[in-house]
């Protein structure tokens, strides 16, 4: 296979994929022979510097400051390629993720904090979704993400989405018994008074539905705001970009639509990103106070200030 050195094209091609376990450097001892699973090697003035597997490096007694998850870029890049390893490491950069990287002869692979990994895996797909939508010379281009509202013949495959997306918990990460609580939900956010179509919007890719958000009617006394939540994607394209998407499309409507703010209940590392704070905050308590800073607000350009009270859902979310 012919190396490539199109910056684009290895941008819009690049597959990023995580190898299993946990990884460091070793300063390795000197004198000592080689052995363990060691993964790369680099020979300085001031000894040999080792990239193993964590538990190797355990088992044999070494030290170790970083762990790192590692990240292989599939797509074979050529050794003359200029730019690439700039362009991941700007887009890393300004998600504050720091990243190491090894060039191997037909591949690029990052070592980046486990913490991290997930979220440096969705800023990667996001670069590469950016470059194919600027494409328009690739000899196979890959189908573009379309956003769009959802139509009540969406609901089934909608259904299917949400079932498959929290068939494992999201808080306990086992398999859930029987179908998930989201997608009773759902079903009564799409019979509510409180649903509101315009904020119910699918990520469609090549014909097929793979993500959903919605977002339904909710206040704080008399102050209307949105409720956000389920977000759906396909297990296997999760950690994509796509939620990513869903979530900014879901911003620009309500910002376009003069809503004034937006809730939900999540991650506050995954949702600080887009904006959202503690809705205590804002002067907005929680429905349930054991939620704490995990229910969040985002503030819109309308915002009015000066709120306070209990954030109420729809009512679909307490029969």
């Amino acid at each position: 296979m012919t190396a490539e050195k199109d910056l684009h094209t290895l941008l819009a091609t690049m597959h990023p994929v995580r190898r299993d376990g946990e990884f460091v450097y070793v300063l390795w001892p000197h004198g000592k022979p080689l052995g363990g699973g060691i993964m790369a090697a680099v020979r300085e003035a001031e000894g040999l510097t080792v990239v193993m597997p964590r538990a190797d490096a355990d088992s044999a007694g070494l030290p170790y400051d970083f762990v790192g998850a590692w990240i292989t870029l599939e797509v074979h890049s050529s050794l003359e390629a200029v730019g690439l390893t700039a362009a991941v490491g700007a887009a890393l950069t300004e998600a504050k993720i720091s990243c190491n990287v090894l060039a191997g002869f037909h591949h690029d692979h990052l070592l980046v904090p486990v913490a991290d990994a997930d979220r440096a895996l969705e800023v990667l797909h996001e670069l590469a979704l950016h470059e194919l939508e600027q494409d328009s010379g690739l000899e196979h281009p890959a189908p573009v993400l379309r956003l769009r509202t959802e139509q009540p013949e969406d609901r089934a495959a909608v259904v299917a989405l949400t079932a498959a997306a929290f068939a494992v918990s999201p808080v306990t990460g086992l398999p859930v018994e029987g179908e998930p609580e989201e997608v009773e939900l759902l079903r009564r956010l799409f019979d509510s008074a409180e649903y509101l179509p315009e904020f119910s919007i699918v990520a469609e890719l090549d014909g097929e539905i793979v993500g959903h958000v919605i977002s339904s009617r909710g206040w704080v006394g008399e102050l209307a705001l949105l409720g956000l939540g389920p977000i759906s994607v396909v297990p296997r394209l999760q950690r994509h970009g796509i939620g990513t998407a869903l979530m900014n499309e879901t911003v620009a409507r309500a910002n376009a639509a003069g809503e004034r703010g937006i809730a939900l209940l999540g991650s506050p590392e995954y949702y600080s990103r887009f904006g959202f704070v503690p809705s205590t905050s804002l002067g907005v308590a929680p429905p349930e106070a054991g939620w704490g800073a995990h229910f969040q607000l985002l503030p819109l350009a309308v915002w009015p200030g000066g709120v306070s009270g209990t954030f109420r859902y729809a009512g679909a979310f307490s029969d």
